[in-house]
């Protein structure tokens, strides 16, 4: 059994490896913020979504697949909850039959006997999945549960369900084992076989029918190695049946454990949508294009980690038209938002490539073929070279790992010499990347670079700028602009040290 509820046409790979620079990612978009709304304390749900949500989808349909499976998630919430607790009661039981029984113990009866039970379990667990299926099956809309539920309904049908149940009470041997063999040399038994066992003649049928001839042999109570003898004839009589039955265990339990990590990343989006509710921040269904169209339209797009890091301010949201766009450049006043909107381009793309709702009004934006960040980093005493070449470093890292169509988010990168060198780095690097058709978002303060890359008027380019009231205040939204000289940075001077400060400054010649 499959189900198939990621991916349309395979299971999750668990270890599957992160791509490259995810933990740039992680760090730069503070994506542990998310991860711990969608887990709210839940150790496996952490985990699940630390796997999953960093490997972004490749195909629009693919990601079509998992929205629509969200869809049914979001509109029949507690069935979800229902098949997850029945996940993770399965595997809890396997697991204390398992401890119950003593790890230690590896004997073909013991194992046999271990099976058996853990099988009876599992039964009692399939007839609960057959019987949510059967009630709540007709009412999912998406691909990936009609599926599911279809499966059910097929391969856990009455005659399966019956069939099971008989083999469990077959295997249970409460009349003991039938086995046959053969006589070796030396007299050795070989070739045993367990025998299905035949049902025993009553007193009335000895009495009246001719029964064949049968000779038993009793072991003394006191006979410790007679006992050790049939214990052994036993085992070998059930060893490949144990093994068989151990392996169908094993099955049933990869499937349950399959379904619980799958569930696990659409019950997570669903505490997401629940968090981000009570802050009535929007969330929406975002519309994947092929990675062939670049650039990325929003309206009302925000910063989601923000939102949940911040649940006391209001949420301010932005419009971007950036549709067929290869480069967006992000200027204008110190702390006026312009990272955050990188951000929340950032995180935009990685929920909408993971089958996520994104945190805008709306939004469209074609597929990328991966998602880097190279954000400065605060200087490290320890680094054994300089900042420069430690960012230098860094993107080496990340040209290795580009492909057409990527995504580069960069912030204040390469502002750690003077401002003519570090504006020539960037403009040399930009180039260099959407020339090969790799899209870039760039918050810089770097008026030189701005101004370049806006007076050549490269080809599929937009300038915004961090809006600033007349009298210095910032509303933290970020319109279409083109660069200007001056970051404001004696508005945030007045700020931290006061209007007394503006009144001490010596008047202008």
């Amino acid at each position: 059994m499959k189900t198939f509820l990621l991916l349309a046409d395979r299971d999750l790979d668990p270890e599957q490896p992160l791509p490259f620079g995810t933990d740039d990612l992680v760090q730069d978009l503070h994506l542990d913020t998310l991860y711990e709304a969608m887990s709210g304390g839940d150790d496996f749900l952490a985990e699940v979504v630390r796997r999953v949500v960093p490997v972004g989808l490749s195909d629009v349909e693919e990601i079509r697949y998992r929205q629509d499976v969200l869809a049914d998630c979001a509109a029949h919430p507690q069935v979800i909850s229902d098949l997850y607790t029945l996940t993770v009661d399965a595997i809890k039981g396997e697991k204390k039959s398992y401890f119950g029984f003593g790890f230690l113990h590896s004997s073909p009866d013991l194992v046999l006997h271990r099976s058996v039970e853990v099988l009876q379990m599992f039964a009692g667990m399939l007839r609960r999945l057959r019987a949510i299926a059967d009630t709540h099956g007709a009412e999912f809309q998406s691909a990936g549960f009609t599926r599911f539920f279809a499966m059910i309904a097929e391969e856990l049908d009455d005659d399966y369900l019956t069939g099971l149940d008989e083999h469990v009470k077959q295997l249970q041997f409460r009349d003991g084992v039938l086995i046959s063999a053969l006589l070796g040399r030396g007299g050795r038994g070989i070739d045993y076989v367990l025998r299905r066992a035949v049902n025993r003649p009553s007193w009335w049928q000895k009495l009246t029918a001719d029964v064949p001839e049968t000779y038993t042999y009793r072991i003394p109570d006191r006979d410790e190695a007679g006992a050790r003898a049939l214990g052994e004839l036993r085992d070998r009589g059930v060893n490949l049946v144990a093994n068989a039955l151990a392996q169908s265990t094993e099955h049933i339990l990869a499937f349950f454990t399959m379904l619980r990590t799958e569930l696990a990343f659409y019950l997570g989006c669903l505490r997401l949508q629940q968090r981000l509710d009570r802050l009535h921040a929007p969330l929406c269904r975002p519309e994947p294009q092929a990675a062939e169209r670049d650039g990325i339209a929003a309206s009302g797009l925000y910063d989601v980690c923000l939102a949940l890091r911040a649940p006391q301010q209001q949420v301010v949201l932005n419009d971007l038209t950036a549709a067929d766009t290869r480069l967006i450049v992000v200027t204008g006043a110190n702390q006026g938002g312009k990272s955050t909107l990188l951000r929340a381009i950032g995180l935009a793309q990685v929920m909408m490539q993971c089958g996520m709702p994104v945190g805008a009004t709306s939004l469209t934006a074609g597929i990328r073929s991966g998602i880097f960040t190279h954000f400065k980093r605060e200087e490290d005493a320890g680094m054994d070279s300089g900042k420069l070449d430690e960012e230098m470093a860094r993107m080496a890292g990340i040209a290795d790992h580009l492909r057409g169509h990527a995504l580069v988010l960069f912030n204040e990168s390469f502002a750690a010499t003077n401002e003519r060198e570090g504006s020539e780095i960037n403009r040399q690097i930009i180039q260099a990347l959407t020339e090969r058709h790799v899209s870039v978002v760039t918050v810089t303060h770097l008026y030189d670079l701005a101004h370049q890359m806006q007076s050549a008027s490269p080809e599929h380019a937009v300038f915004l700028r961090a809006e600033r009231r007349p009298d210095g205040r910032r509303t933290f939204k970020v319109v279409a602009g083109e660069p200007l000289p001056t970051s404001y940075g004696a508005d945030l001077y007045h700020d931290i040290f006061g209007a007394d400060e503006r009144a001490k400054q010596p008047a202008a010649p």
